[in-house]
């Protein structure tokens, strides 16, 4: 069993690394939301009247993990037609049932976050960019990545008025996005892929809530244009049949493919790329457990020249879940080349205080 340090340790350790970077995992939000974000929750709160079997599918796996369902449900679309060649309607809905449920993952997601910033306290989003400030400034700033869809990370970015922070404007927050120049007065703001890409230090990478791909352009929608909760903004917009900027596919490569099609989600996977990709970067991971539907991104650690990873464990280090993550970490750091060495270091994730 690997040693386990506090994440102050794990800051002094990276502190010979030129770029201190984060990637966040479902376990950031859950820290802060656990009877919200946690696809337990999730699961219990979704509706699946309208798709029974998918409903019994998740006991079937015996998980209530919508990536797992819709994992099984795409790969068993393609394998009903070989073993059953008359079922041609069954492997049909089958991958219906798969589009079905990304969707009402997505709805249930907007229907069930918090209402707006007020929901949760100032000292909690003030804690947040205390644990953010690590990664988002000072000379070893980097940047911060995340693949959850909810907002918490866009509030805490935007909580700037905590009057015990000396320099609040120090946390770097640019995310690609600014002013439509046809329509200034619009109430979104758009990704500026050819003026703010470069200097974007906040990546998204499998979409967010507050996302909407428009066609032509990626929208952001915003409370200060609007007036309006940035959730009831999503719920409008879905009930006008637009849905957020969202990947939520089961299997690795179909989330690559959809990564493919967007060029902002394509920016921030090569972005991110370019990072692992360098020999004097730090990156802390924290709430993530690696598994193999992420490989498009792990993989990108494992074979990259990044020097340093920091890798959060919540609880007994021992516990399954966290053997797991150690076991899926070294499988990871496996794939490094030799002249690149990676050194793998674990961390308390409750000594970050993240959420306070």
């Amino acid at each position: 069993m690997p040693d386990v340090i506090t994440f102050n340790e794990a800051i002094q350790d990276s502190a010979d690394c030129t770029k201190r970077n984060l990637m966040l995992g479902n376990g950031f939000s859950i820290a802060c939301e656990p009877d919200i974000f946690h696809y337990g929750s999730l699961f219990g709160q979704a509706d699946f009247s309208s798709i029974p079997e998918a409903r019994q599918a998740f006991d079937a796996l015996g998980t209530q993990d919508f990536e797992v369902v819709i994992r099984a449900l795409e790969q068993g679309s393609h394998l009903v037609p070989i073993y059953a060649t008359k079922a041609t309607e069954t492997a049909e809905r089958m991958a219906m049932h798969a589009e079905q449920l990304k969707e009402l993952l997505i709805s249930t997601v907007a229907h069930n976050h918090p209402e707006n910033p007020g929901h949760i306290s100032d000292d909690r989003f003030w804690a947040c960019r205390e644990f953010l400030k690590h990664f988002l400034s000072g000379p070893n700033r980097g940047r911060v990545y995340t693949i959850n869809y909810d907002l918490l990370l866009y509030w805490a970015l935007m909580h700037d008025d905590n009057p015990f922070e000396d320099n609040p404007a120090d946390i770097i927050t640019i995310d690609g996005f600014g002013q439509d120049y046809d329509d200034p007065d619009a109430d979104y703001v758009i990704w500026k892929a050819e003026t703010r890409a470069n200097q974007q230090c906040v990546h998204y990478l499998h979409g967010a809530l507050h996302l909407y791909d428009a066609g032509s352009e990626l929208k952001k929608y915003t409370w200060v244009r609007s007036g309006l909760p940035l959730i009831d903004q999503a719920r409008d917009a879905m009930q006008q049949g637009m849905y957020p900027l969202f990947v939520s596919e089961g299997e690795s490569s179909a989330k690559m493919a959809k990564v493919r099609h967007s060029a902002y989600l394509q920016h921030s996977f090569k972005s991110f790329h370019s990072i692992m990709d360098q020999s004097n970067q730090a990156l802390f991971i924290f709430g993530h457990s690696p598994a193999e539907n992420d490989s498009h991104i792990l993989n990108q650690i494992g074979r990259g020249k990044c020097q340093k990873v920091y890798i959060s464990l919540y609880g007994d280090p021992d516990s399954k879940g966290n053997r797991e993550i150690i076991q899926r970490a070294e499988i990871i750091a496996s794939l490094r080349r030799r002249n690149y060495p990676m050194k793998l270091t674990f961390f308390d994730a409750s000594s970050a205080n993240v959420w306070g």
